[in-house]
């Protein structure tokens, strides 16, 4: 059985101290292999809970913060800004900046509450409950087709990335001949090993394709989100930037994040035969399931968007002066032993504190309730049709995906 290392690792990292005498942590964010817990990040959640780090591009150093109520904390403080991390070389794991400047991700209120608002309600439980029909009709479908193909298949070529990329489609209105090209150019923007040329020609290539489609919904809008964003854009309520930024980030996470977590999950539940046997067991189980799946899945590398601090701020007896930039890793407060009993272990029935996978305040994931409704179809869908579903390779065999922002595997060989 594969289980998360929680040890930290035996080579210390010699680093100099910062300006008032804090060690820096240099955090390479190196490989990890099948769902491994990073032992930096393990390390400074029990022993230094925020901590100064220099990651491998930009300049500078960082705050980060580790612990469950710390990053809680950090994630709602207004003072602390993300639209200000905008041309500024922040230190970071990627050569690139993933989420682009005046996006959804990278501003702050009243901008921020602005552009939410405008996709929000698309993926609010009413419409996220009318979208599972369509989830389940596609999962049904392709878990048939991999039944008359007969095992070994990979899951996710078969289940766990077209159902996710096609549902972002028709939700986005993207005719699903173009499905695949948004697939290879994710595969670039979403990846530390390309440059920032590399990234940036791809940003241009998208960028152009949304424009195109952009002026296309403009004289023939459709019944999606992305007409009802060009519409809005029409009504001056969004600039055309904005309209490319968030069709962006809609469709990098819709494909890419969903695809991973539930490739992950399923791994995790495969490589856990207890909890999966649990989970056969009691079927009503898999809301909770999930929730649990989603704490104890390390999902990505590193960390993701930074924020800068307008005034100096205390968290947890450190003070972050203004003009600093944080992290916050919320993979590492979803181990925190102070709020969840035995952190590093997979547990289905666990019913403690949220997990913070989707993150906290403003800056919450707005595309959470999809998410979790993709992986409970999938998931049930998997195992109603497959009672002896099972990895087709040994542990040892699996190939993990390198190079790569959010972590999961190149493949997933199944047989039943």
């Amino acid at each position: 059985m594969t289980t998360s290392s929680a040890n930290p690792s035996p080579a210390e990292d010699s680093c100099p101290a910062g300006p008032d005498g804090d060690r820096v942590h240099e955090w390479a964010v190196d490989h990890l292999p099948a769902l491994n817990f990073d032992p930096l990040l393990h390390r400074l959640l029990r022993e230094e809970p925020v901590a100064r780090i220099r990651l491998r591009y930009g300049e500078g150093e960082a705050w980060l913060v580790t612990r469950y109520e710390d990053v809680k904390t950090v994630a709602s403080e207004p003072s602390l800004s993300r639209a200000l991390t905008v041309d500024r070389p922040v230190t970071s794991m990627t050569p690139h900046v993933v989420a682009p400047a005046g996006g959804i991700g990278r501003t702050d209120p009243p901008d921020h509450t602005r552009l939410r608002r405008l996709v929000a309600q698309t993926f609010g439980r009413k419409r996220v409950a009318a979208l599972r029909a369509r989830a389940q009709e596609l999962a049904e479908e392709m878990t048939e087709r991999m039944a008359r193909q007969g095992p070994p298949a990979d899951l996710t070529e078969c289940l766990t990335s077209p159902l996710p990329a096609q549902l972002i489609g028709d939700l986005l209105g993207v005719p699903a001949d173009d499905v695949g090209v948004l697939q290879g150019w994710r595969g670039v923007i979403l990846s530390s090993n390309h440059s920032q040329e590399e990234s940036d020609a791809v940003k241009r290539e998208i960028a152009g394709y949304f424009r195109e489609l952009a002026r296309h919904r403009a004289d023939h809008p459709g019944d999606d989100l992305f007409s009802a964003l060009v519409a809005a854009h029409g009504e001056g309520e969004l600039s055309l930037p904005e309209l490319i930024s968030l069709a962006v980030m809609l469709v990098l996470n819709g494909m890419d994040a969903v695809r991973n977590q539930v490739s992950n999950m399923v791994y995790a539940l495969l490589t856990h035969p207890d909890q999966l046997a649990r989970l056969r067991a009691e079927p009503a189980l898999l809301p909770q399931a999930v929730e649990e799946l989603l704490r104890y899945i390390p999902h990505r590398n590193g960390v993701g968007l930074p924020r800068v601090a307008t005034q100096d701020l205390d968290i947890a007896g450190k003070t972050i002066r203004s003009g600093e930039v944080v992290y916050v890793s919320y993979l590492a407060a979803n181990r925190d032993s102070s709020v969840f009993k035995d952190p590093d272990r997979l547990d289905l029935g666990r019913d403690e504190a949220p997990n913070l996978s989707f993150g906290h305040g403003a800056h919450y994931c707005v595309g959470a309730l999809l998410t979790r409704m993709e992986a409970e179809v999938m998931l049930s869908t998997l195992l109603e049709r497959f009672p002896g579903l099972r990895l087709a390779v040994g542990e040892e065999e699996m190939r993990w995906r390198r190079g790569s922002i959010n972590r999961g595997p190149e493949s997933l060989p199944v047989a039943w």
